[in-house]
């Protein structure tokens, strides 16, 4: 039992553990969103809005994958947040109304859908950029409107206390309110 333990402890993580950080505060944002939509009624709605904003958390670092493009360059901005929740919002707007159109004359899936949608999903990019914040790189949120530079220096990205720490606490704050709601 205590060599399993150690083996378990001693591995080599399957993902970087900053994504790890990333998906913590992407819970942590998703947890009272939940419990909104829990209490009022939208439980299909919830999975796939948490499931949204945890599968957009390491979006931004996709930056990382190409030499074309800087490291918390025009993927950490404010602007390619929005962008991705303008381009999440029309791709939901169009497949609600084709669907609507097309299943049924009433409406079947509601008009809000998209502006939600896109709303959580910049949301989960601006978490990835306050992720990024705390870290001694930090970042320039405004480019190119402003060169500021931001960051709370606090943590080291791939510091693995800090990243588990961010993961624990985003996965206590669902377990909560899912307590508490249901």
């Amino acid at each position: 039992m205590t060599t399993r333990r150690t083996v378990l402890l001693d591995s080599e993580p399957t993902l970087p553990v900053y994504v790890l950080g990333h998906v913590g505060i992407s819970l942590l944002l998703f947890a009272p969103l939940a419990g909104v939509l829990l209490s009022t009624g939208y439980p299909l709605l919830t999975v796939v809005t948490g499931l949204l904003m945890v599968a957009l958390a390491p979006l931004p670092d996709l930056d990382t994958n190409t030499d074309r493009l800087d490291h918390r360059g025009p993927t950490h901005t404010v602007w390619f947040a929005l962008a991705v929740g303008l381009l999440v919002g029309l791709v939901t707007g169009l497949g609600t109304a084709l669907s609507n159109w097309y299943i049924s004359s009433c409406s079947l899936l509601p008009v809000w859908l998209p502006v939600w949608l896109g709303g959580v999903s910049t949301l989960a990019v601006l978490g990835h950029l306050v992720g990024d914040l705390v870290t001694p790189m930090g970042l320039w949120p405004f480019r190119p409107l402003s060169d500021r530079h931001y960051t709370a220096d606090l943590t080291a990205s791939k510091s693995p206390r800090a990243n588990r720490l961010c993961f624990r606490a985003g996965t206590l704050s669902l377990t909560a309110c899912l307590l508490v709601v249901l």
